[in-house]
């Protein structure tokens, strides 16, 4: 199990395999081997991986904490089947809106078993949001979004219709590619639902006609 750990601790730091390999002054490739199982860290990295991680060398070694890290592994898979729905259920498909939160604001929400979700944006043209998803009514996810429309022949539909091609993968805003007719939406996104960045974009023909970032990740 330590090959897992080292992936789970990795990525709760938010860092990449790059980032750890310089920090811990090794090869990326050795990163990988050890995340594989092909090889371990000797005793002088476990103590650097313990120190870096802010964890016991015991936590990273002894298999009683794979529990923990299933259960962690099956809530993010529930996280993002729940967030697919969601986003389904709200904006892109014109349902679940709610009274407003604070003035002017546009606002969703959708509930399933112990999870809820909250949209809530400001603007039309040039608009500003926050998405965010409470478990057992604490949050645990959490995004933020600004979108502008810089051309003509804009299609609010168009934009939602690309927005309910949301999946698991990617539970974030529409997918890597939709067309339809002479609109196209792309989406450039770095990192998974834990930590992410990314912008989306509408062409039509082949003129630009809006833009949008977004950026968020699990909330502790």
């Amino acid at each position: 199990m330590l090959n897992e750990k080292i992936i789970y601790y990795r990525k709760k730091n938010i860092l990449t395999q790059e980032e750890l390999a310089y920090q811990l002054n090794v090869s990326r490739q050795t990163i990988t081997k050890w995340e594989a199982g092909i090889i371990y860290p000797n005793v002088e990295y476990l103590i650097k991986l313990s120190n870096l991680f802010d964890v016991s060398i015991d936590s990273l070694v002894k298999e009683d904490d794979c529990l923990t890290l299933e259960t962690h592994k099956i809530e993010i898979n529930e996280l993002a089947s729940f967030l697919v729905k969601a986003k389904k259920a709200t904006y892109a498909n014109k349902k679940n809106k709610i009274s407003s939160s604070r003035k002017e604001s546009h606002d969703y929400s959708y509930q399933e078993n112990n999870y809820t979700y909250f949209d809530s944006f400001f603007g039309a043209e040039n608009f500003s949001g926050q998405e965010i998803v409470y478990k057992d009514e604490k949050p645990c996810w959490s995004m933020n979004y600004y979108g502008r429309v810089i051309g003509k022949n804009f299609n609010g539909d168009f934009l939602k219709e690309a927005l309910l091609q949301v999946d698991e993968e990617l539970p974030f805003r529409g997918p890597l590619f939709y067309q339809k007719g002479e609109y196209l939406y792309l989406l450039r996104v770095q990192g998974k639902i834990d930590f992410f960045q990314g912008v989306e974009e509408i062409y039509y023909q082949t003129h630009k006609i809006y833009e949008g970032f977004i950026q968020g990740g699990i909330v502790e």
